[in-house]
C-alpha cells in the first residue's frame, strides 16, 4: 500500500469525483483513478461504490475502514515532514491554510505575497470555503490553520487578527432617514438576503437577531458578496456585510449604513487545533500576523487556555 494512493482516495471522496480531485492533485484523471484501483487491489477489496445516483463515488464498508486510517497515515507522514522542515529551517516545506471567501482578498492578499517572498521555497496550500467548513477540518487534523468567525467548535483555539464594523444594505424605496444610526432590531420584518449555511457570519447574524427577539425572514442565499449585493439593489431584501467588502464595490443604487449595535461586528480570527504544535512554517505565518496585524499582536480576544497560544508569539 503506497501513500499515494490512499492521497487518491482522500481526495476523490473529499472532491466527490476523480475528475476534480486529479485537478487537486495535479494529475490526470486516468492516473488518479489507477490509483485508488491498485488500493483496491492490495486491499483485496472495492473501496468505492461507483453506482450511486447522486454521481458521486460512496466509500464501501471496506472504503471507510482505509479512508479512516489512511488519513491517520498521511498526519504522521505530514507530521514526520514538519519535522523535517525545522532541520532544513524553512527552506523546504508547505503552509496549510484555510479562508473564508468574505473579505479575505482583502484581508489576507499582501500577507501571503510578502509570506512568499520571504519564504520562497514553503509551498502555500490555500483552502477557501466557509468558516464551519474550515472548523471541522482543524478539528480533524486535516488543516492546519484556518480563518474563521467566533463561536467555535469545541477543539478549536482562536486569536482576533481582525475586527470590522458591519453595514447594513438598503434596498432601493427603503426609507430610512439620512444621518440617522440604524440598529439591527430595525430591520426586524424585513426579507434578508443571507450567506449560504456554511459561512460563519450567517451564525453571527443569526444569533445578534434571536438575541433581538426576532429570526431573520430569509429571500435568498448566496456565497458571493457581489451577488447579495446585487439581489439588494434588485429590491428582494436586506443585506449584512463587512465594512471592508463593501467599501471596495459600488454599491449605488442602494444605500449602506453602519449598524450600531456595539456589540456586532466582523471579527476573523486565526485558528488551529488545541494541543496541536505548529509546524515551522506555519509559525511563521503567525509571525507575520504579527507584525501585520495589531489586534493579533496584542493578543485581543483569544479563545483558548495559555497553552493554546500560536508558539511564536
Amino acid at each position: 500500500m503506497e501513500i499515494r494512493h490512499v492521497r487518491a482516495l482522500k481526495e476523490v471522496v473529499e472532491q466527490g469525483g476523480f475528475s476534480k480531485a486529479a485537478k487537486t492533485l495535479g494529475a490526470t484523471q486516468s492516473t488518479v483513478s489507477k490509483a485508488v484501483a491498485q488500493l483496491e487491489h492490495d486491499c483485496g477489496s472495492p473501496l468505492l461504490d461507483r453506482s450511486a445516483r447522486s454521481g458521486r463515488p460512496r466509500l464501501t464498508a471496506a472504503g471507510e475502514v482505509v479512508y479512516r486510517r489512511g488519513l491517520a497515515l498521511l498526519r504522521e507522514q505530514e507530521g514526520l515532514r514538519g519535522d523535517l522542515d525545522a532541520l532544513n529551517g524553512l527552506r523546504r516545506g508547505h503552509l496549510d491554510l484555510g479562508i473564508p471567501p468574505l473579505g479575505s482578498g482583502t484581508l489576507f492578499a499582501g500577507a501571503i505575497a510578502e509570506y512568499r517572498r520571504r519564504h520562497p521555497g514553503i509551498e502555500i496550500r490555500l483552502k477557501e470555503a466557509g468558516g464551519r467548513w474550515l472548523e471541522e477540518k482543524v478539528v480533524a487534523g486535516e488543516l492546519e490553520l484556518g480563518v474563521t468567525l467566533p463561536p467555535l467548535l469545541k477543539g478549536c483555539a482562536w486569536r482576533e487578527i481582525h475586527r470590522e464594523p458591519l453595514m447594513a444594505l438598503l434596498p432601493p424605496g427603503f426609507a430610512w432617514p439620512k444621518g440617522k444610526p440604524i440598529r439591527l432590531k430595525d430591520l426586524a420584518g424585513q426579507p434578508f438576503v443571507l450567506f449560504e449555511e456554511g459561512f460563519s457570519l450567517n451564525a453571527v447574524i443569526e444569533s445578534a437577531c434571536r438575541k433581538r427577539g426576532f429570526s431573520p425572514a430569509e429571500a435568498a442565499r448566496s456565497a458571493q458578496p457581489d451577488f447579495i449585493i446585487a439581489l439588494v439593489a434588485a429590491g428582494l431584501g436586506v443585506g449584512i456585510l463587512p465594512r471592508l467588502v463593501v467599501e471596495v464595490r459600488r454599491l449605488l443604487p442602494i444605500r449602506a449604513i453602519p449598524l450600531a449595535d456595539a456589540d456586532l461586528g466582523w471579527t476573523p480570527g486565526l485558528i488551529w487545533r488545541r494541543g496541536r504544535p505548529l509546524s515551522p512554517a506555519a509559525r511563521a505565518w503567525t509571525g507575520l500576523l504579527r507584525e501585520t496585524f495589531p489586534a493579533f499582536r496584542l493578543g485581543k480576544n483569544n479563545r483558548g487556555g495559555p497553552g493554546d497560544q500560536p508558539p511564536s508569539l
